[in-house]
């Protein structure tokens, strides 16, 4: 899936705060409604109320790579809360543009001067503070930056959750392939104990020999052991990723298998430097530091308040009962002019401009790491390929052959038998290592990576 689909994502985000929550947790519980299924009652339930119907099974979900993708561009819970984060952002941006509200005071006088017996006065006035020096429209242009800064790290978490969800998909994999090699070898095996059981009884083969079978059995058993609570633990991973109840059966239709990809690595180079999310946000945050910065210089201006009013005198007074009246505030910038402001957003620029350099070279470094990884990871799954594992497989079967004819010790097919399995294993590890070398570099570079 194109890492352009979050820009579909953003196209698809409801303007308003309250209604695009109201979305997000519609479609987080009703997607899944065709999913979940009531769980069972419990026994002791069923125990009182016989004719009540049988608990329904555990649901069941067919996920492809690219339906498990989509379903994480949904149901992801850290996606959705990154998400929150660009609302915030926006919610700021809202204030940034916001004008200082007015300011209304009302004051009365009274007097019990001699002669003038107890006259009065109430003075209406309304103040409104103006920002001057541009102060206004560098706060909207950090807050637009902040804004742009919280999508790009949007677009990051799901580049690198992305990597998350794919790797775990086919560590599900890599744990069914290994337990179906596990199951194969014991079920082998258990023939084979079960032929030389009777043999032994017959006196043909020593009881030692018996044992080592029995032996080898075991450990087989153990593997399937460890191969079902490897893909265990998988699949719960995977759920959480995908937001999914623990009570859902999922069943993986896509296979781990090899696709040779051939990437063109000083183009992905580029494209990673170019347009990574995490680069374009320290970017963004580099710009916004900037603003910020013209904002703490312009502070060293100060704002004007202006005022007016009105006073309303009784019938006992001065000759002059109605009066206006102008105020002009402006604070005298002599000790404060923002020195401690200023320095502090130079320092954030200086630390954006670094933190900038440093994604630069990572991004630079996990490019070409992944790459060399990848290319001696496709070596390795095509020497397999060349014939290695069909060897391995046909030496089994080979000793097994001769064993039963009596051409071999049981020693002879127990190391074939363990040949066999340690080169299906390595085969399978190493084409997991490929795909998700594979995977590193999509992550790396910031993109799907076709051919």
């Amino acid at each position: 899936m194109k890492y352009a689909v979050c820009r579909r994502v953003y196209a698809a985000r409801v303007k308003s705060v309250r209604d695009r929550n109201l979305a997000l947790w519609f479609i987080f519980f009703f997607s899944l409604s065709p999913l979940i299924i009531s769980p069972p009652s419990a026994a002791g339930e069923m125990a009182k109320d016989p004719a009540k119907p049988a608990a329904e099974p555990a649901p069941v979900l067919k996920l492809s790579l690219n339906d498990a993708l989509a379903l994480f561009l949904r149901q992801n819970l850290d996606l959705i809360v990154t998400g929150f984060g660009i609302d915030t952002a926006r919610g700021q941006q809202i204030t940034a543009r916001l004008f200082p509200n007015p300011v209304l005071s009302l004051t009365a006088v009274g007097s019990w001067t001699i002669g003038l017996k107890r006259s009065g006065q109430i003075y209406p006035t309304v103040q409104q503070l103006f920002e001057m020096a541009g102060k206004r429209g560098y706060r909207i242009e950090s807050a637009a930056f902040g804004t742009q800064s919280a999508e790009a790290n949007f677009e990051d978490a799901i580049r690198q959750l992305g990597f998350t969800l794919k790797d775990t998909y086919y560590r599900v994999q890599l744990a069914q392939r290994r337990l179906a090699i596990a199951e194969e070898n014991r079920d082998r095996f258990t023939r084979i104990l079960e032929i030389n059981t009777i043999r032994f009884k017959k006196g043909y083969i020593a009881e030692v020999d018996l044992i080592r079978i029995r032996l080898q059995v075991v450990d087989f058993q153990a593997q399937i052991i460890q191969g079902i609570q490897e893909g265990d633990t998988a699949r719960n991973d995977l759920r959480v990723l995908l937001g999914l109840p623990p009570s859902t059966e999922l069943v993986l239709t896509t296979e781990l298998d090899y696709h040779r990809i051939e990437p063109d690595m000083d183009q992905l180079r580029t494209f990673a430097l170019e347009t990574r999310p995490d680069i374009r946000a320290r970017r963004l945050a580099q710009s916004q530091r900037a603003a910020d910065l013209k904002l703490a210089k312009a502070y060293r201006y100060p704002d004007i308040t202006v005022g007016a009013g009105v006073a309303l005198q009784g019938p006992q007074g001065p000759d002059n009962p109605q009066q206006l009246g102008m105020t002009l505030g402006v604070p005298l910038p002599i000790f404060n002019r923002n020195q401690g402001g200023i320095a502090q957003a130079e320092v954030a620029v200086q630390v954006a401009d670094a933190d900038l350099r440093k994604t630069l070279l990572e991004a630079e470094s996990q490019v070409d790491i992944a790459y060399r990884n990848l290319v001696q990871s496709r070596r390795l799954v095509e020497a397999y390929r060349a014939g290695v594992l069909e060897d391995a497989r046909l030496t089994l079967t080979i000793a097994e052959k001769a064993y039963e004819r009596g051409g071999a010790t049981i020693l002879d097919l127990l190391d074939a038998a363990r040949t066999s399995r340690a080169i299906q294993q390595n085969y399978i590890e190493t084409l997991f290592n490929y795909q998700r070398n594979v995977f590193l570099l999509e992550s790396a570079v910031g993109r799907e990576i076709s051919g």
